[in-house]
């Protein structure tokens, strides 16, 4: 449910890396105008107070208001945030060929020979160290990044907690690579020609057990999760109602509270897992800061990925996209050690030295496909407004009004860009921009229009 692409993310950074090592280092599809942008007609218009009353949440005009100084910020950010990441990405490809010029992997895969003869303990020494020597070279982006967030009221998460989340990512990132290593290694010497087609079919399982576990396993690593029920009983019989009329249950165990106020002051909610650990959660901050209807509206939203079936879609997408991109990168590192395997000291593609080749070609095939996986996303976004808009209607009075002030209040509290470029949307943006949502929500009404509903009858 967030308001905008996930590109300029901290988090996401992470995710491409560790995601890049768990994939088989394939097209990475997941989510993650031109700087500078159009102009937006700032509003005068005092900021809305936290809490609000369900009668007080009901005044959206069908565009996104923002003081002048509220405008300023949300562009400021927004900006920096898009330059930051064309910036990082440039500097992870650039480190990675450095370190292969230099021989810098090369030495670390000699070092790593010279410790044992056998290449589990080989793997064991070099993975981490490549792992480790790539997050060091990383930490300052990460650093500046978590800084603009304090800067702007993003994030409220204190130093020490950030690093020790970050040295958590770093610790999934080896044992992850570890598991990847090996099977990558062992594949390309069993299959040296199709070893991207079975190296595929051996990431379908690993894929699906992560996403299987992530609720249960990584996810609380980094945040704490309570039942809906215990703190919020009023929402989950609200909840219920949306449940009753859409004909799909949703279980209150599956519904979680996720206290992400410790971390952030903005405001969120997602659909997570796949088969039992299936589930929605809700931030606290969306709570706190938005009126019962407007929680509802996020609720069922989420309510429009489980019901269409999006985790199943993405997952699929992915897959297919993770296909593509090994094969890819196999010709591309046929291509890459003819042309400059001697120079950078990579035996063949079997040399652990390899992975950092593959790893590279990772990164570009990545970034050239976050258009490709933002564009899905966004249409999956699209899809399940518009099924928490029909949801929501007769169950929230006035539900579109409550629905466009609930993009209003996340815009204020996220400093979403007021006017993102094409280009910005067409490479960044996971979601449909924060002014185009608001203004579908406050204008979609087939009943009005004696028109059938999409999805909810």
């Amino acid at each position: 449910m967030r308001n905008e692409g996930e590109g300029k993310r901290e988090a996401e950074w992470r995710k491409r890396r560790w995601l890049a090592w768990l994939c088989g280092l394939g097209l990475l599809l997941i989510a993650t105008g031109s700087i500078g942008g159009g102009r937006f007609a700032a509003q005068e218009q005092a900021k809305p107070e936290a809490h609000r009353s369900e009668g007080q949440s009901k005044q959206s005009t069908g565009q996104f208001r923002l003081s002048r100084e509220e405008y300023e910020k949300a562009v400021a950010y927004s900006r920096a945030g898009y330059i930051l990441y064309f910036v990082a990405t440039a500097w992870e490809i650039l480190v990675l060929i450095l370190l292969l010029q230099r021989r810098v992997v090369a030495g670390l895969r000699d070092f790593a020979e010279a410790r044992s003869g056998k290449r589990v303990w080989q793997s064991l020494i070099f993975v981490p160290a490549m792992i480790l020597l790539l997050a060091a070279l990383d930490l300052p982006i990460g650093v500046y990044w978590h800084r603009l967030s304090l800067h702007y009221s993003q994030s409220v998460q204190g130093w020490g907690s950030w690093f020790w989340d970050r040295a958590k990512g770093q610790f999934l990132s080896i044992v992850f690579g570890l598991i990847i290593a090996w099977i990558l290694i062992a594949v390309m010497h069993w299959k040296p020609r199709s070893w991207w087609l079975y190296f595929w079919f051996a990431s379908i399982p690993l894929v699906l057990f992560v996403i299987l576990i992530s609720p249960w396993v990584l996810d609380p690593m980094f945040n704490t999760f309570r039942p809906l029920s215990e703190k919020h009983p009023d929402l989950v019989e609200s909840i219920g109602k949306l449940t009753a009329r859409a004909g799909m249950p949703i279980p209150p165990e599956r519904m979680f509270l996720m206290e992400a106020s410790a971390k952030t002051n903005q405001i969120n909610a997602y659909v997570t897992g796949i088969g039992a650990s299936k589930r929605v959660v809700v931030w606290d901050n969306t709570i706190r800061k938005m009126a019962p209807g407007e929680v509802l509206f996020v609720v069922g939203h989420e309510m429009g990925h489980y019901a269409l079936g999006h985790v199943v879609k993405g997952i699929a997408f992915a897959l297919a996209g993770i296909l593509i991109g090994l094969y890819v990168a196999y010709r591309a590192l046929q291509w890459a050690l003819r042309l400059s395997g001697e120079r950078w000291g990579v035996r063949g593609q079997r040399d652990w030295a390899a992975l950092a080749v593959l790893l590279l070609i990772a990164n570009v095939i990545g970034f050239l496909g976050d258009p490709i996986g933002n564009g899905f996303s966004r249409r999956l976004e699209h899809d399940a407004d518009v099924y928490g808009l029909e949801v929501t209607h007769g169950i929230v009075p006035d539900s579109a009004e409550v629905a466009a002030h609930a993009f209003q209040i996340m815009g204020e509290l996220d400093l979403a860009d007021p006017n993102p470029s094409w280009f910005i949307t067409l490479w960044l943006y996971s979601h449909p921009p924060l002014v185009e949502r608001l203004k579908f929500a406050h204008d979609y009404d087939p009943w009005g229009q004696g028109e059938p509903t999409k999805y909810v009858k």
